[in-house]
């Protein structure tokens, strides 16, 4: 495994020809986008794609996202590029957007879980750019981390994740957005929101509204099951439906603000049994976006590292995965975490917190 540091404002072009040239041999390469760090491979080398699902432990029930330089570069994947693709294509890419549309017949089945669509974006990001216009090919690139675990927004995050599973890490910073895309379906009269991201509700509406089309919500998910088994019932559209995932490997306690006192008296008898039990204090990370939490005394919760969370959504996104790496890191044996506002703004982080929570 290689990491190779490339500067997002002057992206070196030997460093960018060489992560190119091996993606067209069917290598996996990971790269940063503004949303977080994609596992690459050559999006139409069926071999290439599997490599993804194989470094990932990724079911194969879970299609992945083909990225492209340009708008005329996602047309040339699909077999129809409906109105409703173009608007918001020519709206908000490059941006965290991925459009799901009928596929062309060159993209083949593994990228799409045997789907007769395939999703599709151009990213925000000068390193993810520079790569996919030197590669010359559609580039698959789910997040770069192992299934269901918790998304990189950092160079250090992919190599703890995947290690010598990819060959090559182009490290481009920290990823400016921090949680995955938005995803859309475009492939009937609606358009259908199948991941919230910080692109949101209200921004889509303006651009589908002129035209005449529904945004709607999909209400399934689907049950996280072993890389081994999958869900019979139904192949979902895009990724990150699956009802467990983003998770860090402890368990996770997701509370409203008006339930803080009832959690800190559930974790001080989570601790107390645990000592009774004859089990070794475990830590615990509490993200919150109020003060800390106190005990029944009133003292601050043992044990407990208070982790302070912004108040801002775009702040809150760009930070969430950053904290939840720290707890892995740290090993604790119990995460909290605050649940934000119900309000649209929110959408992408609660979808975020309650896949982890489960």
């Amino acid at each position: 495994m290689a990491v190779v540091t490339v500067d997002p404002a002057a992206p070196d072009p030997a460093a960018i020809a060489a992560a190119a040239s091996r993606l067209r041999a069917g290598e996996l390469v990971a790269f940063p986008t503004e949303t977080v760090y994609g596992l690459g491979a050559h999006a139409l080398d069926e071999q290439a794609v599997a490599r993804i699902y194989a470094a990932k432990g990724r079911p194969a029930w879970n299609p992945v996202i083909a990225h492209v330089p340009s708008i005329e570069a996602a047309r040339a994947l699909a077999r129809d590029w409906p109105r409703s693709a173009e608007s918001l294509a020519r709206a908000f890419w490059p941006g965290p957007l991925t459009l799901v549309v009928p596929k062309a017949r060159s993209v083949p089945d593994v990228a799409t879980a045997g789907l007769d669509a395939v999703a599709v974006r151009i990213p925000q990001h000068p390193v993810a750019l520079a790569l996919l216009r030197a590669a010359g090919v559609p580039v698959a690139a789910p997040s770069a981390n192992r299934f269901t675990q918790v998304s990189p927004t950092t160079a250090a995050h992919v190599v703890r994740s995947l290690g010598d599973r990819v060959p090559l890490i182009l490290d481009g910073g920290p990823c400016a957005v921090g949680i995955e895309s938005t995803v859309v379906d475009c492939t009937g009269d609606d358009v259908i929101i199948l991941r919230p991201g910080m692109l949101g509700r209200e921004s889509l509406e303006a651009v589908l509204a002129p035209l005449g089309i529904i945004l709607r919500h999909a209400v399934r998910t689907i049950a996280h099951d072993t890389p081994a088994q999958a869900p019979h019932a139904e192949t979902p559209r895009s990724p990150g439906m699956a009802d467990r995932h983003y998770a860090p490997r402890a368990d996770v306690w997701l509370f409203d603000t008006h339930q803080r006192d009832e959690i800190a008296r559930s974790l001080h008898q989570w601790q107390q049994t645990r000592r009774e039990a004859g089990q070794s204090a475990s830590p615990v990370h509490a993200l919150l976006r109020g003060g800390p939490l106190v005990d029944r005394d009133g003292a601050l919760a043992t044990g407990t590292r208070y982790v302070p969370m912004p108040s801002s959504p775009v702040e809150y996104a760009r930070a969430l995965y950053g904290a939840l790496h720290a707890a892995d890191d740290d090993s604790v044996g119990l995460v909290l975490i605050e649940a934000p506002p119900n309000d649209a703004a929110w959408d992408g982080v609660r979808d975020r917190l309650t896949r982890a929570a489960r």
